[in-house]
Order: C-alpha cells, then sequence, then structure tokens
C-alpha cells in the first residue's frame, strides 16, 4: 500500500489572474488527492494543502514549480505532514 501524506504549498509569483487555481485543482483531481488551493491577500501567492498518495503528492510539487503557461513561478515552499484525512475532494477556496 502507498504511503500517505499531506503536503503544504505556498507558490509565489505571477500566480494570481492566471488560472492557476483552476490549474492546480485540475492537477490534483486528476492525480486522485484532495484538499484545496487558495489566493493569499497578498496578491502573490497561492497556498495549497493536498493530501493522499505520497508519490502523487510529489508529482503534484513538480508541476506546481511551472503551472500553466500565463504564469510565472518565482519560488515555492514545501512542507510535508502526516495524512490527516481532512478532506472529500479537491476544492478552489475563495
Amino acid at each position: 500500500m502507498a504511503e500517505r501524506a499531506s503536503l503544504f504549498v505556498r507558490v509565489h509569483g505571477l500566480v494570481q489572474g492566471v488560472y492557476f487555481r483552476s490549474f492546480v485543482q485540475r492537477q490534483a483531481r486528476t492525480l486522485g488527492l484532495t484538499g484545496y488551493v487558495r489566493n493569499l491577500p497578498d496578491g502573490v501567492t497561492v497556498e495549497i494543502l493536498a493530501e493522499g498518495d505520497r508519490e502523487k503528492l510529489e508529482e503534484l510539487a513538480k508541476r506546481l514549480e511551472v503551472g500553466p503557461p500565463e504564469a510565472r513561478v518565482d519560488r515555492i515552499e514545501v512542507a510535508w505532514s502526516e495524512y490527516r484525512d481532512l478532506f472529500d475532494d479537491f476544492r478552489i477556496r475563495h
């Protein structure tokens, strides 16, 4: 059985107003992950909390380093924690 984990990510750059949250939601759902993505009030950061198989979370983190074509990722912060089974699906939070 695959190891399950939680992944907390903050992505900084041109990541708001460029469909970054929709990109993250599509990627997470494709990978079978649960959690959320939201814009932070600073206007240049997106926050992601995702749960699921660690291998799939690692793949999501790689995809976040690039983002959608309209985005520019300047920096990514990643923190791992134990799987907590907090979510039923992956949503965009407003």
